[in-house]
């Protein structure tokens, strides 16, 4: 039972980055241009399609809202619904719920929807597709799965000592 909960809380915390995203890019690709390669953001600018100081404000605003926000979700599911006491039981199931939300990223967001799709396609910037490479791919893995664990083991020390 608790594994199908937890695969449900981590579709959800899926879904809400692909909300996140289908909001960001509501009025063209520029609007997540942050999350872009360096070489992209610099043509964006070149092109009058965004200031430097928009996209650096669009990043700050990502990651001081949605970043939190994911961090909110997975504790108020793993203490809160699932009723997760002591490190281990917060590890894993922020760690379940954290890779399922990773999973859909790389696969779902960065592969199809990114990488097959026009919607995120900046005008005269095609060139510099794809727009995830190969290095990002692989550097998005590593710190994906990694990054995760390290999350997931972090909430559960602030709650394990925070619970006791």
């Amino acid at each position: 039972m608790i594994a199908l909960k937890l695969i449900l809380e981590g579709l959800g915390l899926g879904f809400l980055l692909y909300l996140i995203c289908a909001v960001g890019i509501r009025n063209g690709a520029v609007g997540m241009v942050h999350l872009y390669d360096q070489k992209v953001q610099e043509r964006v600018v070149a092109l009058g399609l965004a200031t430097a100081e928009e996209i650096r404000t669009r990043s700050v605003l990502f990651r001081s809202l949605c970043l939190p926000g994911y961090l909110i979700y997975v504790l108020l599911c793993v203490y809160a619904i699932n009723g997760a006491r002591g490190f281990w039981p917060g590890f894993w199931q922020g760690f379940v719920i954290l890779s399922i939300m990773n999973l859909i990223d790389r696969f779902l967001i960065d592969d199809y929807w990114v990488g097959h799709t026009k919607a995120w396609i900046i005008p005269a910037t095609e060139d510099l597709r794809p727009y995830i490479t190969r290095k990002d791919k692989k550097q998005k893995w590593i710190m994906g799965t990694v990054g995760m664990a390290f999350i997931a083991a972090i909430l559960s020390v602030i709650m394990a000592m925070l619970l006791r």
